[in-house]
């Protein structure tokens, strides 16, 4: 038994050795490049078989980069690039190269502003003081290329990929698949490369961000209006809507101020990289919120004369903060870059709660009117009463 164990694994390895690839069997310390040229660190990316290689010079704070791709097809182009506002291919510095119909192969820089951009030559925000390419005999094509880094880009997001060639020009490239997740980080300093398939610490935070003021701002604060609305209409729910309202408020601002004290770290650690729109409204919105629980310390008796005036301005900033946290949450999902579910699923949870507050508006309405022709009712008739009694005295 144990015999026959052995042969089938042994025969399962060998089979496998047989059909994987020479170029994709090794790893990119084995590879040894033309020219004798040599680089001290690399990486094996974890999408469409390519390899990023360097050597960093903290001198002068450059670096000299070999992107290869093995298994290359000569009817493709490749492409790597430097992202340090998102870990996406829009908005990044891209080194580009391809075969030429005359055979010699072409490199340039491009950026890449839109989802379909021209890939036309561009100049980058830092220097390439030099970019060549070349294809190897056994299928490999590889960028070389000296990058002049500033601090920001020592470590930040890289990108990478590769598409068919259309009329001598570089075509769209697949969305899907590995061409999908063909994206991570570099850091030219440490040596280190990571895949958002494991997504990094960087994203870690991100993500954190984003789901705590989702959370907070956009779900615990609006269900705390829906309930002080609509609640306190019902007779049977007594005091109770004020404490439920009140739970969601101290509880989503509690959650808020989390999140947005990680937004302030991520600002921290990301030096040059700023998205105003989001920034700003994020402190307003906290502003806001802090105003708010501010407010709660200073609210009138029920009786007191200048209730009417703080019950304009509690319901005034609430409904304003509620709206901009909204509006704010949806300028995170374009800073994040995530996959749309994320977004599909908040409008999921909006459309779920505006669904609540058009039944409850209506309900509640018409639970307010009926009460108004049940109190009108009951006036009028006490009014007969009382002329019936009237009448019946003077008689």
């Amino acid at each position: 038994m144990d015999k026959s164990l052995t042969a089938l694994l042994f025969s399962c390895t060998l089979l496998i050795s047989l059909c994987v690839p020479p170029s994709l069997a090794q790893t990119c310390r084995d590879y040894t490049f033309s020219g004798n040229r040599s680089f001290s660190t690399c990486n094996d990316l974890p999408q469409l078989s390519c390899s990023l290689h360097w050597n960093y010079h903290p001198s002068n704070m450059t670096a000299d980069i070999a992107f290869r791709k093995s298994g290359a097809s000569t009817s493709n182009w490749i492409s790597w690039a430097l992202n340090p506002s998102r870990a996406k291919m829009v908005g990044s510095q891209t080194l580009v190269a391809y075969q030429q119909s005359n055979g010699s192969m072409y490199a340039y820089t491009t950026q890449l502003h839109d989802e379909s951009p021209n890939m036309q030559p561009a100049g980058l925000s830092f220097d390439v003081p030099s970019i060549t390419a070349e294809y190897s005999s056994d299928g490999n094509m590889i960028i070389f290329a000296t990058l002049q880094l500033s601090d920001i880009l020592r470590s930040t997001n890289q990108v990478w990929q590769e598409g068919p060639m259309n009329g001598g020009n570089p075509g769209t490239h697949s969305f899907s698949g590995q061409n999908g997740h063909s994206v991570g980080t570099v850091d030219f300093v440490n040596g280190s490369v990571l895949s958002t398939s494991g997504t990094s610490s960087k994203t870690q935070k991100r993500n954190v961000h984003g789901v705590l003021n989702a959370v907070s701002w956009g779900i615990l604060m609006p269900v705390g209006i829906i309930i002080a609305r609509y609640l306190k209409v019902f007779k049977s729910a007594g005091p109770a809507w004020f404490y439920l309202h009140a739970i969601c408020q101290s509880s989503g601002y509690a959650v808020g101020v989390a999140g947005w004290a990680t937004g302030i770290k991520l600002g921290s650690d990301s030096p040059g990289v700023t998205y105003g729109t989001h920034r700003n409204l994020g402190i307003i919105i906290f502003a806001l919120g802090t105003l708010q629980v501010f407010a709660l310390l200073l609210r009138p008796k029920p009786d007191h004369k200048y209730r009417r005036y703080w019950n304009i301005y509690h319901h005034t900033v609430g409904y304003t903060t509620v709206v901009l946290s909204i509006s704010n949450i949806f300028e995170g999902f374009d800073v994040l870059e995530s996959e749309n579910s994320w977004k599909t699923a908040y409008i999921g949870v909006l459309v779920f709660l505006g669904a609540v507050t058009a039944v409850m508006e209506a309900l509640t309405w018409w639970i307010v009117i009926k009460r108004k022709k049940a109190a009108s009712s009951a006036k009028h008739a006490n009014g007969e009463n009382i002329y019936s009694s009237r009448l019946q005295q003077t008689a």
